[in-house]
């Protein structure tokens, strides 16, 4: 765990600590937040919402279907997530689109969760698109997921995308260089579970565990 240069520091002033959990694709963002979990924190996943807001009869849905197709549906009237995600990100001005549509509501479902969480308890807000969404002001404190790009394409290549689709990805988020710019703590994710999972629990310890009644 190394501590990037900022002057913000954690506040528990009339509400739970807010969090804000990034890093890019492949990084490993998912199981800091898992580890985070372990640890007591109430973790609100932005990519889990979008999902959520996009399931069958939901107005999200009917947004998405209005803008790019019934093409995009499978026969159950479900999305297609691989068709939506391959075709937004071979065309930027598309993905453009889909974020003006899908954002607002991550966002007003995600914040009703973390309003909700206990007074001086930790909320953490697991989202690919801090930067890119320019929220690093909302949050107490900034947590960035870093990883080597060769270890990225390996553990994306393991989930099913080709080496191409997966760079595609990576290059259409913010660059490493803009997530170090608002981060508080940078995670390195490059070498063993064990060695993350001990980064997370100095993180815990340090900067985020609930004070001792």
């Amino acid at each position: 765990m190394t501590a990037a240069a900022s002057s913000r520091r954690p506040r528990r002033v009339g509400r739970a600590l807010r969090v804000g959990l990034t890093g890019g694709i492949g990084a490993g963002k998912s199981e800091v937040a898992r580890l985070l979990a372990a640890h007591g924190a109430v973790v609100v996943d932005a990519d889990a919402i979008s999902r959520e807001i996009v399931a069958p009869g939901t107005d999200g849905l009917d947004a998405v279907v209005a803008e790019f197709g019934t093409a995009l549906l499978r026969s159950d009237g479900s999305l297609d997530r691989g068709a939506l995600a391959r075709e937004v990100f071979a065309n930027p001005l598309r993905r453009s689109r889909l974020e003006e549509i899908l954002l607002p509501l991550i966002a007003a479902e995600a914040w009703a969760r973390i309003d909700a969480v206990p007074v001086g308890q930790v909320a953490v807000y697991d989202v690919p698109l801090l930067v890119e969404g320019q929220m690093q002001d909302m949050f107490d404190v900034v947590v960035v997921v870093e990883a080597a790009l060769e270890a990225r394409l390996t553990r994306l290549e393991r989930r099913g995308l080709e080496r191409t689709q997966a760079l595609a990805r990576i290059e259409a988020q913010a660059t490493d260089a803009e997530r170090r710019a608002v981060a508080d703590v940078i995670l390195p994710n490059s070498s063993t579970l064990e060695a993350l999972a001990e980064a997370v629990d100095r993180l815990w310890a340090d900067r985020l565990a609930p004070p001792a009644d």
